[in-house]
């Protein structure tokens, strides 16, 4: 494997995450915002990806025969429902705990994931039909190298995808002192708000690579059912598509 790169990836972030390895698939772990989100990430990648392949809704496996790239799957809480849409999923993660919690829950789930540990510089020359960046770019030290290189693994026809936390005074009240110090949902110090990704800055990295904003939506939390649902308020969680 080769080395990681420092401009991609944090060091002290991917210990952070390898703590948490052990409890990724507990839905009412550390990572349980996580899953209440998951269902409203794989309804817009499904539903924005179909729109641009121009494919048809319905069937089982709505994304056969596309290769989707999941940077920073961690344990695979994505990579798995996209598996079983169809896709051919690729999932990359620098933390060697993570992966071997994405390999043994794949397994017991009779699931075929192709998993690795490191980052995209893993994959050499290989390409993608979609390339996702999820809970990913507010955590690496630099967000254009990032995109940069992330970009270089989509086919010219190719989408890509991420999910982040805008930087506002109202997710610093929410993501950080809601959700890391009054209701203990994540644990305290696993987001640093001055590291949070304005949808601005997002489409001026990824114009920077060659890709063109296709859509921005928000990820809004529901007390009364404790789920995410796509929304148009981009003020805490948003998701972001672009294409050449």
């Amino acid at each position: 494997m080769k080395p990681i790169r420092s401009a991609t990836v944090d060091r002290t972030e991917i210990a952070k995450f390898s703590e948490l390895a052990p409890s990724w698939w507990d839905p009412t772990g550390p990572m349980a915002p996580l899953h209440a989100l998951n269902a409203a990430r794989v309804q817009y990648v499904r539903d924005t990806v179909l729109r641009h392949f121009r494919r048809k809704e319905g069937g089982q496996a709505p994304l056969a025969g596309l290769r989707v790239l999941d940077v920073g799957c961690g344990a695979g809480l994505l990579a798995e429902p996209l598996t079983r849409l169809g896709a051919t999923v690729t999932g990359v993660d620098a933390s060697e705990a993570a992966i071997a919690a994405a390999k043994e829950h794949a397994a017991g789930s009779g699931l075929a994931i192709d998993y690795r540990v490191g980052s995209t510089d893993s994959l050499a020359a290989e390409t993608f039909d979609v390339v996702l960046a999820m809970e990913v770019v507010e955590h690496v030290p630099d967000l254009d190298a990032f995109v940069a290189e992330v970009v270089a693994h989509l086919k010219p026809d190719g989408f890509f995808i991420a999910a982040t936390i805008n930087r506002t005074p109202k997710s610093f009240v929410l993501a950080i002192v809601g959700a890391e110090y009054i209701l203990r949902w994540l644990p305290r110090g696993t987001h640093d708000w001055s590291k949070f990704v304005r949808p601005s800055e997002l489409g001026r990295a990824l114009r920077a690579a060659g890709l063109q904003i296709r859509d921005v939506r928000g990820a809004s939390f529901d007390a009364a059912t404790a789920t995410f649902a796509l929304s148009r308020d981009v003020d805490v969680n948003y998701l972001l598509s672009a294409s050449r």
